[in-house]
């Protein structure tokens, strides 16, 4: 067995992964019918359990040990953080409107870094103030790793949602920003904290900010930079194919560029994405052209949807199971939820959304906020040991319980909150 998965290639596990999500989400729609990433998630973490339990109660089933070396082989982090997440980003913001993100440009700007911030804070505090009441092993400074990891919330889930609900579009455009901006953010506190910690060194502040402003900066000048690229090069032909494959340059080789360049892709891609969608798709395009641009990125995003939220199931076989990582994930889940209303509440006299919408706004911005593959990508990434296994639980607990619960929901809170306006989507 170990040499028949050692045997695959990267095509035959893609080939799996997908063939799965086709089956899968094929039985959703007509048996289960529930939101199809919710679907997924189910399906796969159902999977999961059922090899860990085949495992545990019939001798010599080791299937659950060759899922988890074909996901290992696979390695989640690598495959989302420096591959699907390039694409899910542009993709989603392809369909986010420029003039009204413009509008709404400080409670973006907020959310995504301060309130990344104060949420890391926030939700290192108290999971080391839980750590300490369950006598964790854990250094208080990996608390706030957990901080960082936890702290971004998933475009690709809240994306899904509002093109599903008729959102006012100012609200909908500040959800959408905040989404597509804090993952790049996220990921960068991430890295400073996570040297931090692996190093032993204390953390400087001075420090972290250069590193901030360089990586989320160049992140974002590159993206612009390969962004403009992309436009001017479609705005010099009207050849469909040729025009989406630009796409797909601006894409993969803007992502590799700020991986080469040792800055944030994921914000690279976002403001690309942000160019291409508004003044590319107006400017730069034809009817027919826009026509399979948009829907090429649409199946591309779908399909990556499907095998990510299969792969957030599937990777519950990395869990270990005891009574703290339990707790500790069961106290992840109001802990984070908490945080984020709070870090909400601080910005809420900031914000123009709040004090336009008041408690509706607040309603699904707080509810709004899933946690997904990435944060997984991220706990996954974490040095192998005891510390690293805590805190991947904490984390399945906090993304399972915002995938099954909070985006199965999200739609009603939003039926509930959102009042009635003819600018809708």
């Amino acid at each position: 067995m170990h040499e028949s998965a050692a045997s695959l290639s990267p095509f035959d596990l893609a080939a799996m992964l997908v063939v799965a999500s086709a089956l899968l989400g094929w039985f959703n729609h007509h048996f289960v019918r529930l939101p199809h990433v919710v679907g997924l998630t189910v399906m796969g973490a159902l999977a999961s359990v059922g090899l860990l339990i085949a495992d545990a109660f019939i001798p010599g089933i080791t299937l659950d040990d060759t899922v988890a070396r074909l996901l290992g082989e696979m390695n989640f982090t690598t495959t989302l953080l420096e591959g699907m997440l390039s694409f899910l980003l542009f993709a989603g913001a392809l369909h986010v409107d420029l003039e009204r993100l413009r509008a709404g440009w400080l409670p973006v700007l907020l959310l995504s870094t301060v309130g990344v911030i104060i949420s890391t804070l926030l939700v290192g505090a108290a999971m080391w103030g839980i750590g300490y009441l369950l006598a964790l092993p854990i250094a208080p400074i990996w608390y706030f790793v957990f901080g960082a990891l936890i702290a971004p919330t998933d475009p690709v889930s809240v994306l899904g949602v509002l093109k599903e609900e008729k959102v006012e579009r100012g609200l909908q455009a500040t959800v959408a920003g905040e989404s597509l901006f804090n993952d790049g953010v996220g990921i960068v506190v991430f890295t400073i904290l996570l040297g931090a910690a692996v190093t032993g060194q204390d953390f400087s502040l001075a420090e972290g900010v250069r590193l901030f402003a360089l990586e989320a900066g160049g992140g974002m000048l590159v993206g612009l930079l390969v962004g403009f690229l992309g436009f001017h090069a479609m705005r010099s032909m009207d050849e469909y194919a040729l025009e989406v494959t630009i796409t797909l340059a601006v894409v993969m080789g803007g992502y590799a560029l700020c991986t080469a360049l040792h800055i944030s892709g994921p914000l690279a891609m976002a403001v690309a994405g942000l160019l291409i969608g508004n003044h590319g798709v107006t400017y730069a395009m034809s009817d027919v052209t826009r026509d399979y641009v948009v829907k090429f990125w649409e199946v591309v995003d779908e399909l990556l949807n499907s095998v990510l939220f299969l792969l957030i199931g599937l990777e519950m076989i990395a869990l270990v199971p005891g009574v703290p990582h339990a707790l500790l994930g069961v106290a992840a889940i109001p802990v984070t939820l908490a945080a984020r209303a709070a870090a909400l509440k601080l910005l809420a006299g900031l914000l123009p959304a709040s004090r336009k919408h008041g408690p509706a706004a607040f309603g699904i911005l707080w509810w709004g906020g899933l946690r997904g593959g990435i944060s997984i990508a991220l706990a996954l990434s974490l040095p192998e040991g005891l510390t690293r296994d805590l805190l991947l639980a904490a984390t399945f607990a906090a993304v399972l319980f915002s995938v099954l619960v909070q985006r199965a929901t999200l739609g009603s809170v939003i039926a509930r909150s959102a009042t009635p306006s003819p600018d809708v989507a």
